[in-house]
């Protein structure tokens, strides 16, 4: 068993201001994104420049924090939100819901894109090879926070969580999701989208990764106590979301490829 590093979730303490890890992650996976995209977005939008890259990621940011929250109201904890409204705005606390942030992303970009002569899926497929980052340092501000444990297991790299008012030595899921929503996903993303892809099958191939990695970690983690296993004693929320998004992700990749191949047999 490893010793979990009990980390303060709170990185500093002025007084009369407190600022969290957790929020700091998203300040990480914000400015990681910024610095990836400006890196290539001559190749996608020549004539861009830095402030136009600037208002992209803003909006983005905004898709991701605003969707994310509302999300996970809707999707997680109803009945607690309405009970205490006020609940919604300590996000410092976590309870961001993924699906949530990518609804949030996706009416983002689709705002943008009309206004910047740019469709909404070139504008996808620019986006979803940086997403990783900003997931990948969301579940290590999970992990500071203690939060979104997993089962109990006999793993050597199990670990006690203070939170836990069991004290079992339980799976570090959110190092798991780290791992493979921000390491893998991130690295299968950008060696893929390094190459010429036909419109949509970045996003696609986003959505399909995205939701299999989530869908496999979920066996392994706790659902979120308010809602508990949905059916079978085994089936998540998380993962009844993901079914909809491989099902998407690969009807794009094959109407992407599918119509690049008879535009080319036009040509």
């Amino acid at each position: 068993m490893l010793p979990y590093p009990n980390i303060n979730p709170v990185a500093l303490d002025l007084g009369f201001l407190q600022i969290h890890w957790y929020g700091l992650m998203y300040l990480v996976g914000i400015g990681g994104a910024w610095f990836l995209a400006s890196r290539r977005v001559h190749a996608f939008a020549p004539s861009w420049n830095k402030e136009k890259l600037s208002d992209l990621v803003f909006w983005v940011a905004m898709g991701v924090i605003l969707g994310g929250r509302l999300g996970y109201v809707l999707f997680y904890d109803l009945s607690a939100y309405i009970a205490n409204p006020l609940l919604v705005l300590e996000i410092w606390k976590g309870g961001m819901s993924f699906h949530g942030g990518l609804i949030g992303v996706m009416l983002a970009t689709w705002w943008f894109g009309k206004r910047n002569d740019k469709s909404f899926f070139e504008l996808m497929d620019f986006i979803a090879p940086l997403v990783p980052i900003g997931l990948g340092a969301g579940r290590i501000g999970n992990f500071i926070n203690a939060e979104l444990w997993g089962k109990a297991t006999d793993v050597p790299w199990a670990m006690v969580f203070p939170t836990d008012p069991q004290q079992l030595a339980r799976h570090p899921s959110q190092l798991y999701q780290f791992a493979l929503e921000g390491v893998a996903l991130f690295t299968i993303l950008w060696f893929y989208s390094r190459k010429p892809r036909p419109t949509m099958a970045v996003s696609g191939m986003f959505a399909v990764c995205y939701a299999i990695f989530r869908f496999i970690v979920e066996f392994v983690r706790v659902p979120d106590a308010q809602l508990g296993y949905l059916a079978w004693g085994w089936l998540t929320m998380g993962q009844v979301l993901c079914v909809p998004m491989v099902l998407a992700g690969l009807g794009m990749i094959a109407y992407a490829y599918k119509r690049q191949a008879a535009q080319e047999a036009v040509q």
